[in-house]
């Protein structure tokens, strides 16, 4: 059996969907060794070394003209058993066995120029352009895998023709984070964390807004993505808060422990997400988490987590106000974590790999 993974979007440069492609792809060689594994990467930093499996660089550039002509023609003559796309970019023309995974369907809730920091004409554009695919993907998909049951009934309500295709595989907790939990550090008084990209669906703005109510406190912003950086910046500032602000940038696992690990708490204020896997992270490094009361966040966080109204600021700053005498417990933290696992994830995909393939 031959299968192919789409490989160029994994890596920490492409955040949660980069997370969920490099733990996949570590440990389908270990689940399913029989198996002819064909990896298709982007550039040779993303190889993962020493796993049974061929490496093919193919340097095109996903969302684009390119990928839709030259990626068919590859993935066509590589004579796959099946091919697993683990995004929606699949080109439109290939129609053999195929499995997507479908992370969240953002640009379907959160449409037009103020989510983007593109000209008009490009954004409109490009977003044509992902409907076009995204539909496309769904529909010729044989199994579609989403990360949570919130994106299931999502892709149900866009998509009701895709219901008996979807098969829910959770997300885990990084072994390169985990490695470090035992280290010892130092909790810093009234330090909150948040780790991620700065698009306006992350409602970053909201916890700079809090923190005015919170003379004090200061915001660690961890990620490698600069867009909207600047936005945030001047709203730091316009608020008067931006000596209470830090942007790091791109961390390594262990400076990104040590700093979860340091903090008071890590804040998710998202409108949409698709998982919520730092806050997993955070929770498995024994840091309390401060959530948005979206579905999905109830849905992976349960109770252990302390929510708040994403849309209200006195509501989140009620939340910090209240952290030390609300925090859930260490038990009920690990309770949740448990029950999230990459083994698990990849055990669950090779199963719908097998009951395509047999």
């Amino acid at each position: 059996m031959k299968i192919g993974v789409d490989c160029r979007l994994s890596g920490v440069s492409h955040a949660g969907i980069g997370r969920y492609i490099e733990n996949l792809i570590r440990r389908l060689p270990k689940f399913a060794p029989e198996i002819n594994w064909v990896y298709f990467y982007r550039n040779k930093n993303q190889v993962i070394p020493n796993i049974e499996a061929q490496s093919h660089i193919i340097p095109i550039r996903h969302y684009t003209l390119q990928e839709q002509i030259q990626m068919f023609s590859i993935f066509n003559q590589a004579k796959l058993d099946l091919l697993h796309v683990p995004h929606f970019n699949v080109p439109i023309m290939y129609s053999k066995k195929l499995v997507i995974t479908i992370h969240d369907l953002l640009w379907h809730q959160h449409r037009g120029t103020q989510v983007t920091t593109l000209k008009p004409w490009e954004y409109w554009g490009k977003y044509t352009g992902y409907r076009l695919v995204a539909s496309r993907a769904i529909k010729k998909a044989d199994k579609i895998l989403v990360p949570t049951q919130t994106i299931e009934k999502t892709l149900n309500e866009y998509y009701p023709e895709s219901k008996d295709k979807i098969v829910v595989t959770h997300e885990g907790v990084d072994s390169g984070l985990l490695k470090f939990k035992d280290i010892k550090i130092k909790k810093e008084n009234k330090t909150l964390i948040y780790v991620g990209s700065l698009y306006p669906h992350k409602n970053v703005r909201l916890v700079i807004k809090a923190l005015e109510q919170l003379p004090g406190w200061r915001l660690i912003i961890v990620g490698s993505r600069n867009a909207f950086q600047d936005q945030i910046r001047a709203q730091a500032k316009k608020n008067g808060v931006e000596k209470q602000v830090n942007f790091t940038g791109y961390l390594s696992d262990q400076d990104l422990a040590s700093e979860i690990k340091g903090a008071t708490a890590l804040v998710q204020p998202s409108l949409s997400e698709g998982f919520g896997l730092t806050g997993i992270e955070a929770l498995a490094l024994n840091t309390p988490v401060l959530a948005s009361n979206i579905p999905v966040f109830k849905e992976i966080y349960q109770d252990a987590v302390i929510y708040f109204n994403p849309l209200l600021v006195d509501s989140l700053v009620k939340s910090v106000k209240n952290l030390s005498k609300k925090k859930p417990t260490q038990k009920q933290m690990a309770a949740v974590t448990m029950q999230y696992s990459w083994d698990e994830m990849t055990k669950k995909t090779v199963k719908v790999y097998r009951s395509l393939c047999s």
